[in-house]
């Protein structure tokens, strides 16, 4: 039997923040992201499904740690962990080392949903840009929230930005 090739779809990025509280709070009012489930404390435990579950998945070096969870306007999952024992500090941005190093919002209104990340004190990383200057008035920039997590705002979709023909003047 042929296998069956289709695009699987985005549920959920998992993000480490120094104070849970603190980035709900950052998340939702300036993000607008819904808060699913309001911070609460797992323990270390082999007695349930989750505390096993985070054992396979954080080993055994951790005694508790703090979880939300968030979603954004079209239901993608923003889960959030604050641990004991992470760093207080903004992670290392290297692009050129494998692994994730930012994500992407969008929101037509770009300069305002800037504004509001550089008043809650997150920063601008560079100027608004324009992808297709001549072609399309889609725009980007890149931004960090206030514990130094990188990333991107489009004012437009994924597809219409890099697809061929989304605009026409």
């Amino acid at each position: 039997m042929e296998e069956i090739k289709y695009p699987r779809s985005f549920s959920h990025i998992g993000i480490t923040v120094p104070d849970i509280h603190r980035a709900v709070k950052f998340y939702s009012d300036i993000m607008g992201w819904y808060i699913i489930m309001a911070p609460s404390q797992v323990k270390k435990e082999r007695e349930t499904a989750i505390g096993q579950m985070c054992i396979d998945v954080f080993g055994e070096d951790w005694e508790e740690f703090q979880i939300a969870h968030m979603a954004t306007s079209d239901g993608i999952g923003i889960e959030l962990f604050s641990f004991a024992n992470s760093a207080d500090e903004a992670p290392k941005f290297n692009p050129f080392e494998t692994g994730l190093f930012h994500f992407c919002v969008q929101d037509p209104n770009i300069e305002a949903l800037i504004e509001k990340i550089v008043k809650a004190g997150g920063k601008q990383r560079m100027p608004i840009r324009e992808y297709y200057p001549t072609e399309k008035p889609y725009k980007m920039c890149y931004v960090e929230d206030p514990f130094g997590i990188v990333f991107e705002i489009y004012t437009h979709s994924y597809e219409l930005t890099y697809s061929s023909g989304a605009y026409q003047k």
